[in-house]
């Protein structure tokens, strides 16, 4: 971590109830990723990063069990447009999210106690927000499930004891790559590089030779026909689709604090989690920003550029992309089956309707993928549940610190195995696809909160940072859409719906 301030420490207030932030000049990206020259080669190999981890949870429950099952049970029509607006209003939330991560260094959990009231009310409750929606661990449930049917070559009579227990031997696996990480961050990105190829490619390939042409146009033409939603598909289901298309709605801000650990802007001044294996680093409680000159207006544009690199040219592209190739899969399997799929077989679904087409072989190669899909998604999601508490934590509790020695690894690490075991009972209790439709019903919710939380603190950043007056209306836009279909589901789950289809 390099050196925040020099001798004389110049602070400037942001917010309520937190430490004023210090004052630092933005590094270079050069600096920040210690290369001689940014090029197309450096950029991939050392900037293009944190989109990765959000496209591996993004390419999980939306793209492989939420989006195909409507599109299997309702067609493209009416199913599409919701996809594409979801994803298109996620991105830009996004960008404003780590806009503010790369003006100052700090984490967005530790950021929104800087909102008024302040810390002792949206800490908790942001921390207290992510785990509620996450905890079910649906995608390692449903990844499970794909794991018994890889090693039995049949897929798991309902309720069966054995894809929970391969569901937990996941999440251990979880704790493994980042206890041999050097940093976690890192290790993140890299395990996603291996899994996104190979989803995506896998997909292409199996799409080009299985999936017919007026398929592949039902489902491009799906995202871009505005078309009132299928009669019979549920407030949950459409909500849960328009939750977990891309990412997770109003609550993407968990994965955003990966730029402060990549280094991105100001991110560089204030540390980054690592693993067992790295050296010991403190992570800084409060962030740093940078002043608003010339030289630094200049720095800013170049990393905003990046970021906007990042996250249009790699997690927008790449979550369209995974959305589409496996709904035209399950749009094929229908289509061979007769019928679509149901909540209890839709994680097995395609994977039992092209065995009997196709033979064995391409029943594997679905299940591999679908297995790969939804680790990619429970990866990201667990070490974020513990990445997030701790963040928080480590931000607001002097005492804590002063216990840990200032090593954020001693409260992440028990954290992590204390997590395990409490979603290790809770898959016990409900359908894999269940517990997925509760967690994006629930992502629904950050939306009516976070956006107006973002648009406070993003006007308060040094003038260059600031957003355009039209950032603002997409914030308000990202209230509305998926605030909208969390009203509804609250309302349907109490009684009847305010809307129905």
């Amino acid at each position: 971590m390099a050196d925040v301030v020099g001798s004389a420490r110049e602070t400037v207030p942001l917010g309520v109830s937190r430490p004023d932030l210090e004052v630092a000049d933005l590094p270079t990206p050069e600096e920040a990723f210690r290369v001689r020259r940014l090029g197309p080669k450096e950029l991939v190999k050392f900037a293009i990063g944190p989109s990765l981890i959000a496209l591996g949870i993004s390419i999980g429950s939306g793209e492989w069990l939420l989006g195909p099952q409507a599109v299997g049970q309702y067609g493209f029509v009416g199913v599409g447009w919701v996809i594409l607006i979801s994803a298109l209003l996620q991105t830009f939330y996004n960008v404003e999210c780590s806009r503010y991560v790369m003006a100052t260094g700090e984490a967005p959990v530790v950021a929104w106690g800087r909102v008024p009231p302040g810390w002792f009310l949206w800490v908790p409750l942001s921390v207290f927000l992510v785990i509620f929606a996450f905890i079910a661990g649906g995608w390692a449930a449903s990844a499970g499930q794909g794991v018994y049917a890889l090693v039995h070559g049949e897929t798991a009579g309902e309720g069966a004891e054995e894809p929970r227990l391969y569901a937990i031997a996941l999440l251990v696996l979880v704790v493994l790559i980042t206890a041999v990480a050097r940093k976690i961050s890192r290790a993140l990105e890299l395990t996603n590089w291996g899994l996104v190829t190979f989803i995506l490619v896998t997909l292409l390939v199996v799409d080009l030779v299985l999936v017919p042409w007026d398929i592949w146009w039902d489902g491009i033409r799906g995202f871009v026909t505005p078309a009132s939603p299928p009669e019979g598909i549920s407030t949950s289901q459409l909500g849960g689709l328009a939750g977990f298309t891309a990412l997770a709605s109003g609550l993407n801000w968990y994965v955003m604090g990966h730029y402060r650990d990549k280094g991105y802007g100001m991110g560089h001044r204030t540390g980054y989690l690592s693993g067992l294996r790295g050296e010991r680093t403190e992570v800084l409680p409060s962030g740093v920003t940078f002043p608003d000159d010339a030289k630094n207006q200049a720095l800013w544009r170049r990393w905003y550029r990046l970021l906007l690199t990042d996250m249009w040219g790699v997690f927008f592209a790449g979550a369209m992309l995974g959305m589409l190739l496996p709904t035209i899969l399950m749009s094929r399997a229908v289509e061979i089956a007769g019928e679509g799929p149901t909540k209890a077989n839709v994680p097995t679904f395609v994977a039992e309707v092209l065995k009997g087409e196709y033979g064995s072989f391409v029943f594997y190669i679905a299940l591999a993928v679908g297995v790969c899909i939804l680790f990619s998604t429970q990866l990201g999601i667990f070490e974020a549940m513990v990445r997030v508490t701790t963040d928080a934590a480590n931000g607001v509790s002097p005492r804590l610190r002063r216990l840990i020695d200032s090593d954020p690894r001693k409260f992440y690490y028990p954290f992590m195995i204390l997590l395990l075991i409490a979603i290790s009972i809770i898959i016990h209790q409900a359908l894999p696809v269940g517990l997925v439709e509760w967690s994006a019903n629930m992502s629904n919710l950050g939306a009516l909160i976070f956006p107006f939380m973002l648009m406070y603190l993003n006007s308060k950043l040094p003038r260059p940072a600031r957003p355009r007056p039209w950032h603002y209306v997409i914030l308000v836009l990202n209230f509305l859409f998926f605030g909208f279909f969390f009203l509804n589901f609250i309302v349907d789950f109490f009684g009847d719906p305010l809307v129905t289809f």
